[in-house]
């Protein structure tokens, strides 16, 4: 779509809810040099009108039907305004959750790395043991409860849980990968930071995933 030099940079981040996706942007947003708009699930989520939630943040399983046919528009939307942003020289950094077990495929990720053609574009796997998400999960936030599904004796991960471990990263190719459990979001930015100075690989993870290699 371009290649022009002034061009902004694009970070995707890809992994499962409480996996520390959001704080990896903050950190690189608080960090890196420059303006980073973060264009992520959360911040579109809030644009979309609450009969049409969670959007694209509808979670593996084909348990919306009736949402799915409006989730392609609205990551190609939401990739669009990516483009638009870099293309006007903003950097952009973007924190999803992608999967393609809708009750039936919908090839929403190929379609939005076509979207990105001709931008720098890395896509960060942000990775997350299942032990340390659920502990993550029970925490109460500011003083109350959170809306997960919770753990019980019978089933210590629930079914949306591991439903999101096994999907949200098929198929799982990317430019690097870092865990959340193992690092800091600080030191997961650091080292996307690291792995931009070097550079991106060729052909890059969205060129591959573009061309359905």
């Amino acid at each position: 779509m371009t290649n022009d030099s002034h061009a902004g940079q694009i970070i995707i981040l890809n992994g499962a809810p409480r996996s520390g996706k959001s704080s990896i942007a903050r950190a690189i947003q608080d960090e890196f040099e420059g303006p980073w708009i973060n264009l992520g699930v959360d911040g579109y989520n809030d644009m979309t009108p609450k009969c049409y939630l969670p959007g694209i943040g509808l979670r593996p399983g084909g348990e919306r039907p009736d949402l799915e046919e409006l989730v392609p528009f609205l990551y190609a939307a939401l990739y669009e305004s990516i483009a638009i942003h870099a293309g006007l020289g903003l950097n952009v950094v973007a924190d999803l959750g992608h999967h393609d077990s809708y009750s039936q495929p919908l090839g929403i990720l190929p379609d939005c790395a076509r979207r990105l053609q001709g931008f720098s574009v890395l896509f960060v796997g942000v990775r997350c043991p299942i032990e340390t998400i659920m502990q993550r999960r029970e925490i109460k936030q500011e003083g109350r409860e959170t809306l997960y599904a919770r753990a019980s004796e019978e089933m210590p991960v629930p079914e949306p849980v591991q439903r999101w471990q096994d999907e949200v990263h098929r198929p799982g190719i990317y430019d690097m990968e870092v865990d959340t459990s193992v690092l800091t979001a600080l030191e997961c930015a650091e080292a996307i930071r690291q792995r931009l100075d070097l550079g991106i690989p060729e052909p890059s993870a969205f060129e591959r995933i573009a061309g359905g290699r």
